[in-house]
């Protein structure tokens, strides 16, 4: 499996304001798409719910840095890294380019949780999950934890 992961995306025109430019809000929308392609790629989900239980992944952090913007019809692609597994948390860095060039950058943290009556319980990633991220970090020369 290749260090990073990204899917090609076009720009919709619902996804603009009125100059035609990609809004900002749209970019965590499209962080969290190529987010759920790189689970499904692992055949994993982001939203397992099982027979006992149902684990989930609620970000704690989210940022994006914007260079220059994207507009309708353009196609990007969008680059995932997994850039750190903890013992409950993996980090990601996602890269928006068009032609080669940046136009953005953006980083999520999301933390390994199981759904409970009263709420999100953080909880240690399973080792079959951790695995699978282990050989995505490695991949890419980024540090795996149990810590």
């Amino acid at each position: 499996m290749p260090a990073d992961f990204s899917i090609k995306r076009r720009i919709q025109f619902a996804e603009t304001d009125m100059a035609g430019v990609l809004h900002f809000s749209n970019y965590f929308r499209l962080m969290e798409e190529v987010e759920h392609a790189f689970w499904r790629s692992m055949e994993m989900t982001v939203y397992d719910a099982q027979e006992k239980r149902t684990v989930s992944w609620p970000r704690v952090a989210v940022a994006c840095e914007y260079f220059m913007p994207a507009r309708f019809e353009d196609q990007l692609d969008v680059h995932l890294t997994v850039t750190h597994v903890g013992n409950r948390s993996v980090g990601y860095e996602i890269e928006f380019l068009k032609e080669d060039k940046r136009l953005a950058l953006g980083q999520i943290t999301a933390v390994c949780c199981e759904m409970t009556e009263s709420g999100f319980e953080p909880v240690s990633i399973p080792d079959a999950i951790r695995e699978k991220l282990a050989r995505q970090t490695a991949a890419s020369g980024n540090p795996v934890s149990k810590v």
